[in-house]
């Protein structure tokens, strides 16, 4: 295998990262010169990288395999069509690209395939004999993401492994999704990342249910909810909750002069109530439809609940001008007298017994508001938020919340698109039957970044072996023909056993090599110098380290091999 020479490498490292790096896995991705930004979202990846997203990407295609997928590829681009015909086109938003060829036709750019993936199925299978059916690919997606941020975490274009999968029935599913979510936890822990599964939303993917697997970190865009009492772990847009306490009672309704108390706080305090004796109010737009959510005043209405419940594409809250003109008062709303059809509460409400709830007229509130007898909603559904401190709906611990990264995400699709898009296969009976489908996905370069998150100190990088651009890396200091000779031994060695060596062959001081060795953290580093050898001596050192060892440099490469092994384990 070729040595790679620093002199030569193409990209270099810096002292200081970007102002707008605010992640160690951003600043060092950068620093290391590995990843150079090209706009908002958009990334080149540097030879070092790109070695590390292909172990990354061998290590996904083996576990996939493993697991009984078989690896394809799929266009990036695909007629909007397709997306129509599943019902995606208008729902997955304008985080969808679309464009037009010469002869005006409507294309997306791929952000996932379960489109293209069930119509190659109703294209190829045709009988029970024919399935299970598990494909997986490394695909280029592309994502129009309003707000990139956090470096890898979230951009526009990126690598997913996203694999499909097609069974004759749910059991026969089952078997199929319990050894995929087997395969992610082997992935992440071949890669050196620690993850978590929990429950999730599924999104614009759809489906009955689904997990996603996460790098607990203080740096993650997601808050996860978790016991410590039973192990129960959600995302926290999907995390359910007890809610306590029991109902109150229920008195008479009667209005009480509040003026200039808009907030559930100051209503609590100006009343010496709990905020949990009041309803709060909550203003949205579901569809183009102003919705009046109703939810405990100790309590924050989920608009991802919200839109669920209400089986919605979108939703977001009323302008102020918007809830004046739905007729509601903003800070002294009530549900009094509001269309049912417009109202959704959640069970806190319902089963509160009288709470104080807005007149609905500035500077008054109602006590004794009671569902059922005073007001009703259409829809009455979990929409409130799950909070650290919350108890359980499991066990009734206390739910604590931690911050994530997603790194997968595992769907039952069921027959969310199989169903619309008449994708069928002939039973032993010779009946029509639907399969059951399933869908996995990985973000490549998401992983990279996790590991990199994972696995650092103050100095830089510390790659597990598994993944990292270089197995050594080698520092020649001082020019005399005794080094050079050295170098050249150990490097042909080491290339003739098979390791990936970076050897640093710049004319710099020895604390610029130094620097730059910790910056990309190949697992081992040798040190070839003259003082050394003229004992005969070489250094080796393993990044996770904290001192070098002296071996003698004839043993240099066997030495090398053992230290690296080590880390295997």
């Amino acid at each position: 295998m070729p040595v790679t020479r620093m002199s030569r490498l193409f990209g270099r490292t810096l002292r200081e990262a970007p102002a707008d790096a605010d992640s160690a896995n951003h600043q060092l991705l950068l620093r290391s010169g590995l990843i150079v930004q090209l706009a908002a979202g958009v990334y080149s990846f540097l030879p070092p990288a790109w070695r590390t997203l292909r172990k990354i990407e061998q290590i996904v295609r083996e576990e996939m395999e493993a697991a009984g997928s078989q690896e394809m590829r799929m266009p990036a681009i695909q007629p909007r069509e397709l997306w129509e015909e599943s019902g995606r086109a208008d729902s997955y938003g304008p985080v969808l690209f679309n464009l037009k060829d010469r002869r005006d036709r409507t294309m997306v750019l791929a952000p996932t395939h379960e489109e293209s993936v069930t119509d190659l199925f109703r294209k190829v299978v045709q009988s029970y004999r024919d399935l299970p059916q598990s494909v997986f690919q490394m695909q280029t997606k592309f994502r129009d993401e309003p707000r990139p941020r956090g470096g890898l975490v979230r951009v526009r274009e990126f690598i997913m492994k996203d694999a499909y999968t097609f069974d004759v029935d749910d059991d026969a599913f089952q078997l199929t999704y319990n050894a995929m979510r087997q395969a992610y936890y082997n992935v992440f822990a071949r890669c050196g990342v620690p993850v978590v599964a929990v429950q999730a939303d599924s999104g614009a993917i759809g489906g009955k249910q689904s997990e996603e697997f996460i790098f607990l970190t203080e740096i993650g865009e997601d808050n996860i909810i978790l016991c410590s009492g039973c192990g129960y772990a959600a995302n926290q847009e999907r995390a359910e909750f007890t809610r306590g306490p029991e109902a109150g009672t229920v008195g008479e309704l009667e209005e009480v002069e509040t003026p200039g108390i808009t907030t559930i706080e100051g209503l609590a305090e100006f009343l010496n109530i709990p905020a949990q004796s009041t309803a709060k109010a909550a203003f949205f737009l579901v569809d183009g439809q102003p919705t009046f959510a109703v939810v405990r005043g100790d309590l924050e209405v989920n608009e991802l609940k919200l839109i669920n419940a209400l089986d919605a594409l979108e939703a977001r809250p009323l302008l102020p001008e918007e809830v004046e003109e739905a007729g509601w008062v903003a800070g002294y709303a009530s549900p009094i007298g509001v269309d049912p059809a417009l109202v959704i509460a959640d069970p806190s409400v319902v089963d509160a017994g009288g709470l104080v709830a807005g007149a609905n007229r500035v500077g008054m509130h109602a006590r004794n508001v009671t569902y059922g007898r005073d007001w009703k909603a259409a829809t009455v559904a979990d929409i409130a938020m799950a909070q650290p401190g919350d108890a359980c709906s499991e066990c009734d611990d206390a739910l604590a919340m931690q911050r994530g990264i997603e790194l997968g995400h595992i769907f039952k699709l069921g027959t969310r698109y199989t169903d619309p898009m008449e994708a069928t296969f002939l039973d032993a009976d010779g009946e029509r039957r639907t399969p059951i489908m399933g869908c996995y996905g990985i973000g490549i370069e998401r992983l990279m970044a996790a590991v990199v998150q994972a696995n650092h100190d103050e100095l830089g990088i510390v790659w597990p072996r598994a993944v990292a651009p270089f197995d050594v890396h080698i520092v020649p200091l001082g020019s005399s023909d005794d080094v050079a000779e050295a170098v050249s031994q150990i490097e042909s060695q080491l290339a003739d056993a098979g390791l990936q060596v970076l050897s640093d062959d710049r004319n710099e001081r020895a604390g610029v090599k130094f620097n730059d060795a910790d910056l990309l953290g190949a697992p081992l580093r040798i040190t070839v110098g003259s003082r050394g050898l003229t004992e005969g001596q070489v250094e080796l050192k393993l990044r996770r380290d904290a001192e070098p060892t002296s071996v003698p440099v004839e043993s240099a490469v066997e030495a090398a091999l053992t230290a690296l092994d080590s880390l295997s384990g």
